[in-house]
């Protein structure tokens, strides 16, 4: 396996993320190297960047291994989410270019026709494209950049169910996308509330004793978004 040295980083993210390495398991910068066909330095260098974003821990008589983030971590990770996903829908409606509407509406048709049909891999696939160009029509590189790590240490950290009626989850999809066309900023970022909300009930935790996601002690009060 040979990459590029610019792509070691997203390399061992990718393959974190998969589970290629365990939680807790060592990374040595020499297999490393020899795995993805580069030198020692684009390897050291990305595993700086993958300390930064909290997927790689430095331990004495150790070095680099991969992070064991708590359940609690965990957790914080979802109701973040919960809080910056409909920042950036708001955001969009605001700064949305006609190129991101032109690929949230394609992205739209084609998963509520797979989800007519079924096969939930490709709706795994389309909501995730569909919510990072949401993120991307922010406009707001910083605000794209954690959502970004948001989804990568969400998808490390949980398995996802597929949704009851992803029909009905797709024509939320549609619904926020006609909120962003219009510019309406409040609406965009309600029914991204809603949606975000029942998505984070789907996720049930990959390690721990957790069988599924646990309640913030502070549930957000969404019922007047309803109507």
């Amino acid at each position: 396996m040979r990459i590029p040295a610019h792509s070691v980083c997203t390399a061992i993210r990718d393959d974190i993320v998969a589970g290629v390495y365990e939680r807790g398991g060592r990374l040595t910068e020499e297999l490393l190297a020899r795995r993805y066909g580069v030198s020692r330095v684009p390897v050291r260098e990305a595993l700086r960047t993958l300390e930064a974003e909290g997927f790689v821990v430095t331990r004495r008589h150790a070095g680099a291994c991969v992070a064991e983030p708590t359940e609690q971590e965990a957790a914080d990770l979802l109701e973040m989410r919960m809080l910056l996903e409909p920042l950036g829908a708001s955001r969009a409606a605001q700064r949305r270019t006609e190129a991101h509407l032109k690929v949230l509406r394609g992205l739209v048709r084609l998963g509520q026709e797979r989800a007519r049909r079924g096969g939930s891999e490709d709706l795994r696939s389309l909501g995730g494209w569909f919510h990072e160009t949401l993120a991307q029509a922010s406009g707001s590189p910083a605000l794209t950049s954690m959502l970004t790590q948001l989804r990568h240490k969400i998808a490390w950290m949980y398995a996802v169910d597929a949704p009851a009626n992803p029909v009905e989850s797709w024509a939320e999809h549609g619904a926020i996308v006609d909120a962003v066309a219009r510019g309406d900023a409040e609406r965009a970022r309600a029914i991204t509330s809603l949606h975000t909300e029942r998505s984070t009930a789907a996720h049930r935790l990959r390690f721990g004793g957790g069988n599924g996601v646990r309640n913030s002690q502070h549930p957000v009060n969404m019922s007047s978004l309803r109507h």
